[in-house]
């Protein structure tokens, strides 16, 4: 017979009257509980740290403002400009050629390419995360404001794509804490080197204070071209990535990328205001 504990956390008035007291509920009560709380004060804390900048993030800016604007000084766009974030985990399908673009809105409001960097690492295969713990770095459409973008983090600067978006809950995906950040590591995050995330980061901070309310992120699993669709017709995945082909394509045609919205399970796309 079970000894019967009391545990102000876990028990209720009828199970107090009859000692009706469980332990091994209790200690999984009490873990939810526990689990609950400390997730609250990392809330509290990623927020906090996100609606401040850091030395680091300062000094990042700094030393990264002059070589930008020495970069733009002949071009159609300049710090502060609008910017758009676009990420394909491999070209060629070694999962070893990875890269992240980032383009600049011009005065015509067309997005150009103002750089390409390599991505250091992700972790998973291609293909959308499905679930927390399944080590893969998410595929779709995300937007970074401010408050996801973290002057404090472990891993030297990031931001949060805000994963799960509403395409995953309705798909009942999940999963926290998806990043794009420094340190050159991953555990389902799209790591950069310090320097680049420096030079992306100085680029969107830049953006919001001149106004830009929000920055889309888009991510791809392999350039969406109709040879690398024939090539993955057989992927499990080939429906998904159908539908993010739609969003590719708009972009790749108008030279700007689309506003997207969910529309009976899938992706729905329309001109960005």
């Amino acid at each position: 017979m079970r000894r019967r504990i009391l545990c102000p956390l876990c028990f209720t008035s009828s199970d107090l009257k009859i000692g009706r007291i469980d332990p091994y509920l209790c200690s999984a009560r009490l873990f939810r509980a526990f689990y609950f709380a400390l997730m609250g004060v990392f809330f509290l804390a990623q927020s906090a740290c996100a609606q401040d900048s850091s030395k680091r993030a300062n000094r990042a800016i700094a030393t990264q403002t002059p070589a930008i604007e020495q970069a733009l000084a002949n071009t159609e766009v300049q710090l502060g400009s609008p910017v758009f974030i676009r990420i394909v985990k491999t070209v060629d399908g070694s999962l070893e050629d990875g890269f992240l673009e980032l383009f600049m809105q011009n005065q015509d409001g067309v997005f150009q390419l103002y750089k390409s960097w390599p991505i250091c690492t992700y972790s998973g295969d291609l293909g959308p995360k499905l679930k927390e713990g399944d080590g893969q770095s998410p595929e779709g459409f995300y937007f970074v404001n401010p408050g996801r973008m973290n002057p404090n983090s472990s891993y030297h600067l990031s931001f949060n794509l805000g994963f799960p978006n509403a395409y995953d809950q309705a798909h009942g995906r999940t999963g926290s804490f998806l990043m794009v950040h420094g340190d050159c590591v991953s555990i389902g995050c799209y790591a950069m080197t310090d320097p680049v995330i420096e030079e992306i980061y100085t680029l969107m901070t830049k953006a919001f204070e001149n106004g830009q309310p929000f920055v889309r992120v888009h991510v791809f699993p392999f350039p969406m071209t109709e040879a690398n669709m024939a090539n993955y017709k057989d992927n499990i995945n080939i429906a998904f990535w159908k539908n993010l082909k739609t969003g590719w394509d708009w972009f790749e045609e108008t030279g700007r990328p689309p506003n997207v919205n969910i529309s009976g399970k899938n992706y729905a796309f329309s001109a960005a205001d």
